[in-house]
């Protein structure tokens, strides 16, 4: 796919200009978001991706379209997932409301730059090194295994590693300061809990890009593509918290749904490695890729929701790659270096 200079430029100013409203709307205006706001901006966010999608395909051709929509697709599933991991973030270190939208485009911010990164380098290795198409199927579906045997279990903030430095190292606030990352207490310059919040997304977004970008390489191999599928699919994620936190408790088969997900982009990667060592072996089409995720993602949903109705104390659960401790005894109240829940 050969993309001019100009298109960069134009696709780049585009999210350079959504990025700054989602800025000026989150972090400038501190505010508890309403659904009717966090419904007007979600639906903004998906208008504005399937009108590119339809202008790509228009002016390069539907193969890419069909590419970036896939793309766009598993990269939009994946942020929902996300969006589990944020409501617990939100909720262990009880975020105000009118401050989870500075969280929130922080993590957005930081999510691009880290997704552009990995974006850069996936292409360069692919690029170079055609077994790491292997690598990244491998990646794939060892993810997709763990997250479907700790699937109906939460990541323990409180055990990430940079949130248990951060205390160790930086005296902390126990009140969130009006928002602010730094602050004076007692004179002395203290991080409030914000800073901590900050910290725990920051390591979260870290973890989803070493996940999403192999998997949006598994349906596009177009850096364009995969760059223009994460940066619209992560931008709408400020409206869309807000639009769904409450009903991300009813899609309790999600983690299942994106763990299969997930191991089906692993398996077509993996066949695509051994393809280019022989053509005997086959490979899965974009096109029915697309339609896989779609039916693979609306059996998800209706199951969650029919699995709600039958058994309404049913509750979602983000999913973890790892094992969690089982706390049977409650913690100690956090103490004054703590961040204060």
């Amino acid at each position: 796919m050969e993309v001019t200079a100009t298109a960069w430029v134009a696709t780049v100013a585009l999210i350079v200009v959504l990025l700054g409203i989602d800025l000026a709307v989150g972090a400038l205006r501190p505010h508890a978001v309403g659904y009717a706001e966090a419904t007007a901006w979600s639906v903004g966010y998906i208008a504005v991706a399937v009108a590119f999608g339809l202008v790509l395909g228009w002016v390069a051709g539907w193969d890419f379209g069909t590419q970036y929509f896939a793309g766009y697709l598993v990269e939009k599933s994946l942020s929902v997932d996300n969006l589990f991991v944020f409501v617990v973030i939100m909720t262990t270190f009880a975020v105000p409301a009118e401050h989870q939208q500075k969280a929130l485009t922080f993590g957005i911010v930081l999510a691009l730059i880290m997704r552009a990164i990995f974006i850069a380098v996936g292409a360069a290795l692919l690029e170079l090194f055609s077994f790491m198409f292997l690598v990244f199927g491998l990646l794939l579906i060892w993810t997709a295994v763990q997250l479907y045997r700790h699937r109906d279990q939460d990541p323990e903030v409180e055990d990430n590693a940079l949130v248990r430095l951060t205390r160790r190292v930086l005296p902390t606030t126990t009140e969130y300061q009006e928002g602010r990352l730094v602050a004076r207490v007692d004179g002395r310059r203290a991080v409030t809990p914000l800073f901590v919040v900050l910290v725990a997304i920051g390591s979260t977004d870290l973890l989803f890009a070493l996940d999403s970008i192999p998997a949006v390489f598994g349906v596009t191999e177009e850096p364009f593509l995969v760059f223009a599928a994460n940066a619209f699919a992560l931008l709408g994620l400020r409206a869309l918290f807000f639009l769904v936190q409450g009903l991300l408790d009813r899609l309790v088969y999600l983690s299942t749904g994106l763990a299969i997900v997930l191991g089906f982009i692993g398996v077509k990667l993996v066949l695509h490695w051994a393809h280019t060592l022989s053509d005997a072996v086959p490979e899965i089409p974009t096109l029915l890729s697309l339609g896989v995720i779609v039916v693979i993602l609306a059996v998800t949903i209706a199951a969650s929701l029919l699995k709600v109705r039958s058994d309404p104390a049913a509750r979602a659960h983000a999913g973890a790659l790892r094992a969690q401790a089982d706390r049977s005894e409650p913690e100690s109240p956090v103490g004054p270096s703590g961040p204060g829940a």
